[in-house]
């Protein structure tokens, strides 16, 4: 079975197609080219030096901060790399790619249930991204691999699962999750180059590019990333359909971030004049949610059949909501109320029930 893969090379290319679609200035095109060739060649501490000079007349640079990204990678500054890559998906929620690069660091650090939401994230972006449906075949084998050892541990004389687990130990091989290949060759920004069948970016004001990531389980809708939907050039000339595809997306990042445990982004999906559940301050809800959230542990937030109903600027979701974490699993249903606000859905209602 094929590894997980921070391909370098491939990013780089990728990088050379981005640098097309935004049409960079001929001097930001040649000093981003220069970093590349410095990353491809092994000069790691001379290209972020680049990138950094290059950041700091232009902070906002999606492609000097995906370049930087695959330096702190490539110099095995993870965490540094999770900062810049976790950004850019905030940023650019539509991209698969900065979730792609996530889910390769997370492998490697073996933490195969954040690889997969990452994964699961860039394919509902991009559902034909192929290399992202591969990746998480991968990221499923070793979590099987996993659970069939738990059980043999519990019960050494089970033969069927020590026959699953020699065949799926037969699958993965001696492949290693995580490891990065050198770059070879030149990026140029002349000739598009196809990144590992990555469809190009919907409506994305960026296209970096990243390592694969991994496909859906089936049925269980994972937390994050939709397809983005175009911004509309009016409200009311927005059909039906482009509406509900936003309102998925809203949900998505939603439980992406309570996921991932970002506060700010999670909060940020409610509305100004959110009804909070038992009447509050909206303080004090802040306040408890905030609490409970960044208890030790992680977060894992999904949700399935999912229901939706416009009506104007304001709609109704129904889903089936599974959460997960350190001392607590449940799934219940959940009703939101949402409506647009300064062109945004956020949530105006939750409640748990039919």
């Amino acid at each position: 079975m094929s590894q997980i893969r921070l391909n370098v090379t491939r990013l780089l290319a990728a990088f050379a197609s981005m640098a097309m679609l935004l049409a960079a200035t001929p001097a930001s095109a040649d000093a981003l080219q220069d970093i590349s060739k410095m990353i491809k060649q092994g000069q790691h501490a001379q290209a972020l030096e680049q990138v950094d000079k290059y950041l700091a007349g232009k902070p906002k640079d999606a492609q000097g901060r995906f370049l930087k990204g695959i330096i702190l990678t490539e110099m095995n500054r993870a965490n540094d790399a999770i900062g810049v890559f976790t950004k850019l998906t905030e940023e650019y929620p539509e991209l698969p790619e900065p979730y792609n690069n996530l889910a390769v660091i997370y492998a490697q650090q073996k933490q195969f249930d954040k690889a997969k939401q990452a994964l699961e994230m860039a394919i509902r972006t991009h559902p034909s991204y192929a290399t992202a449906h591969e990746n998480l075949g991968d990221i499923y084998a070793r979590l099987a691999s996993q659970a069939y050892d738990k059980a043999l541990q519990i019960d050494s004389s089970n033969s069927s699962a020590q026959a699953k687990l020699a065949l799926i130990r037969d699958l993965m091989g001696n492949s290693r999750p995580g490891k990065a290949t050198r770059p070879i060759g030149d990026a140029r920004p002349a000739e598009p180059v196809k990144l590992a069948e990555a469809p190009k970016p919907v409506t994305a004001p960026v296209a970096a590019t990243a390592t694969p990531p991994v496909a859906p389980p089936a049925q269980t809708k994972p937390v994050e990333a939709t397809k983005p939907a175009e911004t509309p050039k009016s409200a009311a000339a927005k059909p039906a359909g482009d509406a509900v595809a936003e309102v998925t997306r809203a949900l998505d990042l939603w439980a992406a971030a309570w996921s991932r445990k970002d506060i700010k982004a999670y909060l940020g999906a409610y509305a100004r004049d959110f009804k909070t559940p038992a009447g509050e301050a909206r303080s004090a809800w802040d306040g408890e949610r905030t609490k409970r959230i960044n208890k030790p542990g992680s977060i894992q937030v999904s949700y399935e059949n999912l229901k939706i109903t416009v009506d104007g600027d304001t709609a109704t979701a129904k889903f089936r909501q599974h959460y997960k974490s350190a001392n607590l699993k449940t799934s219940s249903n959940k009703v939101l109320q949402l409506g647009k606000r300064d062109g945004k859905w956020q949530i105006l209602q939750e409640r748990v029930g039919s």
